[in-house]
């Protein structure tokens, strides 16, 4: 079986699983792919992290020679499903990790509320307290969803001594009453939040859900945090929210375009933290997701395809 492994920006996927087990001929792509259907051409089973590599249909109907795409997640709003069902290419997915990714934004969060990153730098450069920065107790956490991430981002900033509020299109009190947290309306979130932290999946709800109108309803002082998805929030409304300082500060670990474009303007703001999609990277997410790849290939090997997405 030839296999490839998409996407390993790192280069680290064959430290994680017993992929010698496979006994199959394996091609890692540490860089991402620029014309996916002419690149793998003739591999049998594909590795993609997550949803860094696109197969709609138009790619899936010119790969004849796969047969298994293994998507590292739960989901992968990256893959036609349907589509590749229709070419007779199984789907599975592996296991994950939610607690990197919750702990991640706390380290954004942290990071934008006390200026880290510009003082990391004046400690190199030999400067001494250069900015004032702010505290957390007191503030309003405003969660824009309620699930397992944003319930997890809850309780910690509950433990920071902060009042959490949350909405999302399908939130009750009755569900957010478990968490200790205040359901709102979407304009009392983003009128109240001193931290703005979005944990929603990107879906045709979702996209731009975060635009200019949301963003001048925000604080002056408001840090707005996105750890999910770049395309939930209209990231060109805002570069120019940062410009205008019409909010404090972002923290963003996703973008609409991965790997993030050199020359893009928001990395040059000093009001923007930015991290390069690293929420859900850790050593203990890349054993679950390299692992349960191999058992899938293996599985499906021995005629038994496991974890097989069905949408």
């Amino acid at each position: 079986m030839r296999i490839a492994i998409l996407d390993d920006y790192q280069d680290v996927a064959l430290t994680f699983g017993d992929w010698d087990s496979l006994k199959a001929d394996i091609t890692v792509f540490t860089e991402p792919l620029t014309d996916v259907a002419e690149q793998l051409r003739g591999f049998e089973c594909v590795v993609a992290m997550r949803e860094r590599t696109r197969f709609p249909a138009e790619v899936l109907d010119r790969l004849p020679d796969l047969k298994l795409l293994v998507s590292t997640g739960p989901r992968n709003a990256a893959i036609d499903v349907a589509a590749a069902r229709r070419n007779g290419v199984v789907v599975s997915k592996t296991g994950y990790l939610g607690e990197p990714t919750a702990e991640h934004t706390w380290a954004l969060i942290l990071a934008a509320s006390r200026n880290l990153p510009q003082e990391f730098r004046n400690m190199r450069e030999g400067g001494w307290q250069t900015t004032v920065g702010t505290m957390l107790h007191g503030k309003t956490l405003g969660l824009l969803g309620l699930g397992r991430l944003g319930a997890g981002a809850a309780k910690i900033g509950q433990v920071f001594g902060m009042e959490t509020i949350a909405w999302s299109q399908n939130l009750t009190q009755e569900k957010a009453d478990p968490h200790g947290v205040t359901a709102v309306s979407k304009e009392e979130l983003f009128a109240r939040s001193d931290v703005l932290s979005i944990h929603l999946v990107l879906s045709g709800r979702t996209r731009g859900l975060v635009g200019a109108a949301e963003l001048a309803a925000m604080k002056p002082s408001a840090l707005l945090v996105n750890t999910s998805r770049g395309p939930i929030v209209d990231e060109a409304a805002l570069v120019d929210a940062l410009r205008r300082k019409e909010i404090r500060a972002a923290a963003l670990d996703v973008y609409d375009v991965e790997p993030f474009p050199a020359d893009h303007p928001l990395r040059t703001m000093d009001n923007a933290v930015l991290t390069p999609h690293l929420g859900f990277v850790a050593r203990e997410t890349y054993e679950i997701f390299y692992g349960d790849a191999v058992e899938d290939i293996a599985a499906y090997q021995a005629g038994d395809p496991i974890r097989v997405m069905t949408e």
